[in-house]
């Protein structure tokens, strides 16, 4: 097992989490490949944030796309109904884009898949310039391997326009049930997030921001990624690359939505980040911008600590540490709209550090309110600056 390069204080959601009763709607619809085609075209179906590129290859893909031919079973695909006209893709993502490039024409280099998300993860489509460009998108052609030593098949190396007979068959005739799911009640997409981690595991449960980003990703998100890639975030975590689960943009999230509420603070920590996320859908560009400008002029403030202040003595990033000291610092200068212009000393983040009520709220049950509430309380008394 991977060693975790952050200390965990508060238990990770899981497979072992409380669930409750939803009332959610579950429509099956039995799209045909055309239908399928033109809503992931207009950007009506999308893919979550969260989920992994693209990672089938040619052979792979013309194998799904030659059971559609044959009319052979395929999985069905789950699609969350974000809102009106508006759907994520639960489960078959793979399935999907598989579909959508065989009728493009167009097959994802290596290069091409690493830029898919910012093209179909939001309102950006990929546009002919992109697609034609060789370095982003090859020519696909369907490759299938040969039934016997002397017989090939029939459609190997075949494009969509030159199905011939077969084309009507593929895009009209042939259908994928697709079950649109759609919560009722409660009205804070929990049942989704739920559903997100049992159908969309891929054998492995997802983590929590990996599915919290696919049901509230927002421009402040975006943000979040700019500050997730600047080196001097980076240095402070002391990770030179980002986690593939999100981890590093879930502290960034943590921080905040402490800045923000953590008077209004109530466990389990999951829900408050959900609540939070749910609210940064609403942020207002000059809000985002200047949240922004603010986690900057904080990564001011920290320049001149000791390098590795915020781990722990097995090099470990300290979250509740770091986003203690965070709200203490950016507090003043957040509820006056202002960014901040002072320096944290090295002392004070160390006696913080030492500090018996600060550690004692590290212990037990360390994601209720009274402990999260008293680790702020703490840093935002002994924190000092120059």
């Amino acid at each position: 097992m991977e060693e975790k390069w952050y200390e965990e204080l508060i238990e990770e959601e899981g497979s072992d989490s409380v669930v409750t009763e939803y009332d959610i709607t579950s429509t099956p619809n039995d799209f045909n490949i055309s239908t399928l085609f033109s809503l992931i075209d207009n950007g009506v179906i999308k893919m979550p944030p969260f989920q992994r590129n693209y990672v089938w290859d040619e052979k792979r893909a013309s194998k799904l796309i030659e059971s559609i031919i044959l009319g052979l079973p395929v999985p069905q695909v789950f699609l969350y109904e974000q809102g009106k006209n508006s759907f994520y893709v639960i489960d078959g993502q793979q399935r999907l884009l598989s579909i959508y490039f065989f009728m493009k024409q167009r097959f994802p280099t290596k290069e091409g898949k690493t830029i898919l998300r910012q093209y179909l993860t939001g309102d950006t489509k990929i546009n002919s310039e992109v697609l034609n460009d060789d370095k982003y998108f090859k020519n696909f052609s369907l490759k299938l391997p040969s039934l016997t030593s002397e017989e090939k098949n029939k459609f190997d190396k075949l494009k969509f326009e030159t199905l011939g007979e077969y084309k009507y068959t593929f895009e009209i005739l042939r259908t994928i049930r697709s079950v649109v799911i759609k919560q009722n009640e409660p009205d804070d997409d929990s049942a989704i997030y739920e559903i997100f981690n049992r159908l969309n595991t891929g054998g492995q449960n997802l983590m929590p921001q990996e599915i919290r980003m696919s049901l509230y990703y927002s421009d402040f998100y975006k943000k979040l990624f700019e500050i997730n890639n600047m080196p001097r975030w980076r240095n402070l975590l002391h990770q030179e690359k980002e986690d593939i689960h999100f981890k590093d943009i879930e502290i960034l999230l943590r921080s905040f939505a402490m800045l923000f509420e953590y008077k209004k603070y109530s466990s389990p920590m999951g829900k408050f980040l959900n609540s939070f996320s749910k609210k940064a859908n609403l942020f207002k560009d000059d809000t985002i911008d200047y949240l922004y400008n603010l986690f900057i002029s904080f990564l001011n403030s920290c320049s001149h600590l000791n390098d590795g202040i915020f781990c722990t003595k097995n090099n470990q990033f300290a979250i509740s540490l770091f986003e203690s000291v965070f709200v203490a610092t950016a507090k003043p200068f957040f509820e006056k709209e202002q960014t901040i212009d002072v320096k944290i000393t090295n002392a004070s983040v160390l006696k913080l550090k030492e500090d018996t009520s600060f550690i004692n709220s590290n212990q037990g049950s360390v994601a209720s309110k009274a402990n999260v509430t008293n680790r702020i309380d703490r840093a935002i008394s002994l924190i000092e600056f120059e």
